[in-house]
C-alpha cells in the first residue's frame, strides 16, 4: 500500500524565488518546502539537474507542485522520486503542448539571441515589454525575479524550448489559465481551466489556485470529476 504523503514541495517559475507562493493557502497538515533553484553546471542536462533537485526531497511519496518551468522540472524529477501526485501550474506536459514560437526558437536556436545579460541587469524589465498588458504583468513579476544569474537563465531557456518529452508523465494534474500567453491553452489538453487566468495567476489569482490545489491534494469528495485522457478535470472547484 502506498504511504500517504505529508510533504509538499513547491518549485517556482523560471528565475523566480519563493515569494511567488506567499499568497497560497494549503492544508495545514502538510509540511511545505520550497525548492529554490540551483545554478546549473556547465553543459548540464535537464535530467542531471532534475536529479540534483530531487536530492533535496526527504520522505516517501511527496506531492510536487511546479509553476511554469518549475512544472517541467517537477515532471522530470518523477524519474528519481515516487510522488503521490505531481501538480503543474501555467506549464506544459509534453513538447506537443509548447507553442509553435518556442518550437521554432528551438529549431533555429533563436533563444541564443535573447539578451539575458541585459535582462538580468536591468532594474526595469518593462523596457523589454511587447505591449501594455505584458508591461503591467512584468511590473508585477519583476519583484519576484530573484535568480539573476546569466548561466542559469541561458540554461533554463534552452531547456524549456528544447524539452524533449513526447508524452505526458503519469499522475500529473495540470492547472492552466485560458488567457496564458506564454503557454496558450489552444495547444494544451487535459487540464483544469482557470477562466481568465494568465501566466502569472499564481500571483494574482492565488485564492482560486489554492482552492484548486487543495481539492486535488485532498481528493475533494463530492467534486464534479470528469475523466478525460489521463487527467481528471474537477469542474466544480
Amino acid at each position: 500500500m502506498t504511504q500517504t504523503s505529508s510533504q509538499i514541495y513547491l518549485i517556482p517559475g523560471m528565475a523566480a524565488g519563493e515569494e511567488i507562493f506567499q499568497n497560497l493557502k494549503l492544508p495545514d497538515q502538510y509540511e511545505i518546502t520550497i525548492l529554490n533553484w540551483l545554478i546549473p553546471e556547465p553543459s548540464e542536462t535537464l535530467l542531471s539537474y532534475s536529479r540534483r533537485m530531487a536530492e533535496k526531497i526527504s520522505g516517501p511519496n511527496p506531492i510536487l507542485i511546479g509553476v511554469s518551468f518549475g512544472g517541467v522540472v517537477a515532471q522530470e524529477m518523477q524519474k528519481f522520486v515516487n510522488p503521490e501526485k505531481t501538480i503543474i501550474i501555467s506549464s506544459v506536459k509534453s513538447r506537443q503542448e509548447l507553442p509553435l514560437t518556442m518550437r521554432f526558437a528551438d529549431w533555429f536556436k533563436l533563444y541564443k539571441l535573447i539578451p539575458t545579460g541585459r535582462v538580468l541587469s536591468s532594474p526595469d524589465l518593462t523596457k523589454f515589454s511587447l505591449g501594455p498588458k505584458s508591461k503591467k504583468r512584468l511590473q508585477l513579476y519583476q519583484k519576484y525575479l530573484h535568480v539573476r544569474d546569466k548561466q542559469y537563465l541561458d540554461w533554463a531557456i534552452e531547456q524549456m524550448v528544447g524539452w524533449e518529452r513526447k508524452h505526458p508523465a503519469e499522475n500529473v494534474f495540470h492547472i492552466q489559465g485560458d488567457s496564458d500567453t506564454v503557454f496558450p491553452i489552444k495547444y494544451i489538453s487535459d487540464c483544469i481551466v482557470v477562466k481568465g487566468g494568465t501566466h502569472i495567476m499564481i500571483l494574482n489569482r492565488a485564492r482560486e489556485i489554492s482552492e484548486k490545489l487543495t481539492a486535488i491534494i485532498e481528493d475533494a469528495p463530492g467534486a464534479d470529476i470528469e475523466k478525460k485522457g489521463s487527467i481528471y478535470l474537477k469542474n466544480s472547484i
